[in-house]
């Protein structure tokens, strides 16, 4: 593996989970794999299971670790010909060459403006990275994705799962802010990959990115969909086509036991208890949250590992 920015760049998707399940039986099995090797992370957002179960998986593998708040830091230029004379004082075609001099691999985590559509899509931060960097990418979220978070729900989806076919639903639900699209459209990308009978769920309006979803079924009634699912996943976004925007709040899209019944409930975390689902979900059984904010060690640590194993 060359990068890691989606999970497209994944070769052999089956093969990389099960290989991540095996991780977890002996973490430290590679870990002179990364010796006198360094990641960098850079979090133009804050983090916390990112960033601590990223900085795990380098450490199980023998790596060094880097962490630097960029926002904090300094702001940094993006645009080409750009005239510094405001409030930026570093581009990025000398800092992603520096960083690439102190770092075998850097992991960038940066937001989307939620403002202008064609800016986020367009991926700066990440692919100014990918473009300028001498070392690989891995992607720790970017402003459309959040491919480590998909990898290690289908580590979670696989470990579970009754049927060889399951069906898996991801549910909008309410949310007082304006929330990325960045952990919807990873699960969506994932579910291209994957065996799986999937169905999505959300008021009108909150329609994903179509070239994202593609031919998957959009149903508006939550309830229907929610028929016969053996996974529930529930996230919050903002609008695409008005976008950015809230356009319902409605308490009735919030998940609770009696709409999933025996459903497995995945969600990325951090969640409002009580807006997005109430506390009987998250504490049953049946909730994978936990499992899913573990198993982001173990999908950090097979992306890297094949990544080392290449340089």
């Amino acid at each position: 593996m060359k990068k890691y920015t989606t999970i497209n760049d994944i070769e052999n998707l089956s093969d990389t989970i099960q290989k991540a399940i095996q991780l977890k039986k002996n973490p430290y099995q590679f870990s002179d794999l990364g010796q006198h090797k360094t990641l960098v992370m850079l979090f133009f957002n804050a983090s916390l299971r990112t960033r601590l179960s990223t900085e795990k998986a380098a450490k199980n593998l023998g790596m060094q670790v880097s962490v630097l708040n960029v926002t904090n830091a300094w702001n940094m230029e993006f645009e080409d010909g750009a005239v510094m004379n405001l409030n930026t004082s570093e581009h990025i075609k000398e800092a992603a060459k520096v960083i690439s001099q102190y770092a075998d691999i850097i992991a960038v985590r940066a937001f989307p403006t939620l403002e202008d559509k064609e800016k986020d899509r367009a991926e700066t931060v990440l692919n100014s990275f990918v473009k300028y960097a001498t070392v690989p990418i891995v992607n720790m979220e970017s402003a459309t994705d959040h491919p480590l978070q998909a990898l290690a729900d289908a580590i979670t989806i696989t470990e579970t799962k009754k049927v060889d076919k399951p069906k898996v639903v991801l549910s909008w639900a309410p949310h007082p802010k304006a929330l990325p699209h960045s952990v919807a459209n990873a699960f969506v990308h994932l579910m291209h990959n994957m065996e799986v009978d999937f169905v999505i769920t959300h008021p009108k309006g909150y329609e994903l990115d179509p070239e994202i979803t593609q031919q998957f079924p959009i149903e508006y009634d939550q309830q229907k969909a929610f028929e016969n699912a053996d996974f529930i996943y529930a996230k919050n976004w903002s609008s695409f086509n008005e976008y950015g925007k809230i356009l319902n709040e409605d308490p009735n899209w919030m998940i609770t036991q009696e709409k999933i019944g025996t459903a497995k409930f995945m969600h990325c975390l951090p969640i409002r208890r009580n807006v997005i689902a109430e506390d009987a979900v998250l504490d049953a059984d049946n909730s994978l949250v936990i499992e899913q904010a573990n198993n982001r060690t173990f999908a950090a640590q097979i992306v890297l590992q094949q990544i080392l194993g290449e340089l």
